[in-house]
């Protein structure tokens, strides 16, 4: 007690035996001179017991309570507050229903004294030994942890059974608080104790393999991964299943094989790129440089790498194309993906599809199996690191299938643009975007990629080199590039120009570059046995003389003009899996019946073309001065080299019958003459395919006359300046037209079908 009325009240009383006096509650502590507006109506008599002054001259006072009392009127302010009370005097209740509100108080009491550490144990046997019920139920309100205003309605009510009511209400709301604070103080310390738990488990187990040197590094550290997780910015799924899987680990046990499953997938999760990229190159001008600096020719294929990046750079969001480089081996369709790839400033991924024949080298394996892996696709794409990397399909005319899948029908998601965004690998089981990344496929034959699959590429024909864009290739790229491998200093050697044409002519014959490589890889090693003997050159290999010492004997000559020497010979034009070849067709006749025998492993096509040529023959013979039994007698073989070679197609119409013609007729085929095109028994010639890998094959071999179908004169577009330079064309519709520009004297037939145009009866 401070105040000045509080101070002056007990040294008024201190005198007295045993003084008593009135104890009323402030409705607002904070008023510092209350008037008996400020005080609840309803107090306490109580008897002082001891008072003990401090050296502040403040005041402790011991009381205790003897009853209710009522505040009637004030009497006095001064020194200290007088008033004129009436003793409240509560009923005795000694009926059932109090002693059943008296059990039911003791027992939350006692469940509340359970619950609070801080009162003291004597607390529950003193509740015990209350008989009266109105004295338990005021002892428990005294001690309540509940506000000022609660506890004066509490004094305030006389009747008992209604006041332990009311203290039931108070003290089950505070039993609930406290074990809702029990509950929540049970569970962080279980928490804690956890974590605290593992926390010294782990740093035991970290100075347990620091004793025996099996400390691991970051990957054996499941915080380590933890904090990879955290870092990697994963997408939403992806960092669910790796959280998951990781929590999945913290329970297993090291040694287990389902531990190192687990591991696995996750350390496959974060080395997999989700949103790292590459940079693209945009100066156009520099993507051209590139391009041309790392190959020659390919004017088709460097266009469309423009344009592509064109596309780029208006609108950054365009889907990657799905480009599929056809053309025969050694043509550089592996080499120009790796250009791309340096021209656009992208990493380059490579892949071969070439003997694949089961569905998980796409899509992978199932976790459930035994050292499961994911498929080709999710594998190129961590080792490229990149989400947008040059993703080079190779070979990809040569996939198989059998009954364990089809890896066809599984690229189909992968090289379709408008759901590659969601690519599904068995082994992830996480949907991973493809959208950004540029394929290049590459392939030998269009016809055997499935054509679903096809459907789905761009395809970009490279038919092979012409002889000048062989020499620039050679000279530029192959040489020095072999120089160098074989330890050899550019000083050292030197091959000129004649040396490199000549092995181009007359040592390979192929559509690309890859044969006459390695003819110049045998000279360069030729070279390097002198160098390593002692002899340190300078070495000069100017022609094909100089050339014989390394590589022998010329290996291909011209023979054109030896195999058409004779009539029955003509020289046609093929088109093959490695480019385009000229193709010798022979015909002679014998005595027989007038049946035709055709050899050298020829298809249905075939078949039909010399059938049709036979009988174009025989219903045109007066027009070629025959008998119309000229086949009575005798028989027709007709044969094509190389039989060891399956040979089929339409492309050979003209040239059987041509054969056919000269053998009847005894007039030769003129031998710079190539022709190519099918036939129909009404003596039209019909258009044929691969126009530009036949002229090509036909510049190879020194022909100068190429007689094709007038309506494959538009491919003609494709085929380089040099090349239309440097031969003649000859577009024909019928096939008169293709024997007056074959033969060496077509004058001698009548292929006008004027009777004043007389020839020289060919008895048959």
């Amino acid at each position: 007690m401070g105040r000045d009325k509080s101070v002056a009240l007990v040294e008024d009383i201190e005198n007295l035996d045993q003084p008593i006096i009135g104890i009323f509650a402030q409705k607002h502590p904070s008023t510092d001179d209350p008037g008996p507006d400020d005080l609840y109506p309803v107090g306490v008599a109580a008897r002082v017991l001891k008072a003990l002054k401090h050296s502040s001259g403040n005041y402790s006072l011991i009381l205790q309570g003897l009853m209710r009392i009522r505040m009637e009127n004030v009497t006095g302010n001064a020194p200290y507050l007088r008033a004129r009370v009436t003793r409240l005097d509560e009923p005795k209740a000694e009926d059932v229903e109090a002693e059943a509100l008296s059990m039911s108080l003791r027992d939350i009491a006692k469940q509340v004294i359970q619950l609070m550490p801080e009162l003291p144990r004597e607390a529950g046997s003193l509740i015990d030994s209350m008989n009266e019920p109105g004295q338990l139920a005021d002892l428990v309100a005294g001690n309540l942890d509940a506000p000022v205003e609660e506890k004066a309605v509490l004094l305030e009510t006389i009747d008992t059974k209604e006041r332990i009511r009311k203290v039931l209400r108070l003290l089950t709301r505070q039993l609930e608080i406290l074990k809702m604070r029990e509950r929540i103080n049970s569970q962080i310390k279980e928490e804690m104790g956890k974590n605290q738990r593992e926390y010294v488990l782990r740093q035991q187990l970290k100075a347990i393999k620091e004793e025996l040197g099996e400390e691991e590094g970051d990957q054996g550290d499941l915080d380590v991964l933890e904090e990879r997780i955290a870092k990697a910015n994963l997408p939403t799924e992806a960092e669910t299943v790796s959280r998951k899987q990781l929590k999945r680990l913290r329970s297993m046990q090291v040694g287990s094989a389902e531990y190192t499953v687990v591991r696995t997938y996750i350390d496959w999760i974060l080395d997999i790129p989700w949103s790292h990229q590459t940079t693209d190159n945009m100066d156009i001008a520099a993507v051209r440089r590139v391009l041309d600096e790392d190959h020659s020719g390919l004017d088709k294929v460097k266009k469309r790498i423009v344009e592509y990046l064109a596309v780029r750079k208006l609108k950054a969001d365009k889907k990657g194309p799905i480009l599929c480089l056809l053309g025969p081996p050694g043509v550089g369709k592996t080499s120009l993906g790796r250009s791309i790839a340096r021209a656009l400033g992208r990493k380059f991924v490579r892949v071969s599809l070439g003997g694949v024949h089961d569905e998980v080298a796409i899509r992978g394996h199932r976790r459930t199996y035994v050292g499961a892996l994911s498929g080709q696709v999710i594998q190129g794409m961590k080792k490229g690191n990149t989400i947008n990397p040059v993703f080079m399909l190779d070979e990809i005319d040569k996939i198989g299938h059998d009954f364990r899948g089809d890896p066809a029908a599984a690229l189909l998601e992968v090289l379709d643009p408008e759901q590659n965004d969601t690519f599904s690998d068995h082994y992830l089981e996480i949907p991973y975007d493809l959208s950004k990344v540029m394929f290049v496929a590459t392939a030998n034959v269009g016809d055997t990629i499935p054509a679903p699959l096809r459907d789905r590429m761009e395809i970009i024909e490279i038919p092979g080199y012409t002889r000048r864009e062989k020499l620039a290739i050679v000279k530029n790229h192959l040489a020095p590039k072999q120089i160098e491998e074989h330890g050899l200093k550019p000083s050292q050697l030197e091959i000129g120009d004649g040396a490199l044409a000549s092995i181009i002519d007359s040592y390979t014959r192929e559509a690309g570059v890859r044969r006459l490589e390695q003819q110049v890889a045998t000279v360069i090693r030729g070279v390097a046995v002198k160098v390593a003997e002692g002899d340190m050159g300078p070495f000069k290999i100017m022609n094909e003389e100089d050339l014989r010492p390394y590589l022998g004997p010329v290996r291909f000559t011209s023979e054109v003009a030896e195999r058409t020497a004779e009539p029955g010979v003509a020289t046609g034009l093929a088109w093959t899996s490695v480019g385009g070849e000229i193709l010798f067709i022979e015909a002679t006749r014998m005595h027989g019946t007038g049946k035709m025998q055709l050899t050298g492993q020829l298809g249905d096509v075939m078949k039909e073309s010399a059938q049709a040529a036979l009988s174009y023959v025989r219903t045109h013979a007066k027009d070629f001065n025959l008998s119309e039994d000229f086949l009575e007698k005798s028989d027709i073989h007709i044969h094509i080299p190389a039989g060891a070679m399956p040979k089929d197609g339409p492309s050979a119409g003209v040239t059987m019958m041509t054969s056919i013609v000269s053998l009847m007729t005894g007039i030769r085929i003129r031998h710079d003459v190539a022709m190519t095109g099918e036939i129909t028994l009404r003596g039209r010639v019909l258009p044929v395919g691969g126009i530009k890998e036949k002229i090509l094959a036909a510049h190879r071999a020194g022909i100068k006359r190429v007689i094709l179908p007038e309506r494959n004169v538009a491919d003609l577009d494709e085929v380089p300046q040099e090349i239309r330079d440097s031969l003649e064309f000859v577009p024909v519709s019928k096939m008169e037209d293709v024997l007056r520009n074959a033969l060496e004297s077509p004058e001698k037939l009548n292929l006008d079908g004027g009777a004043d145009k007389p020839a020289p009866t060919v008895h048959a």
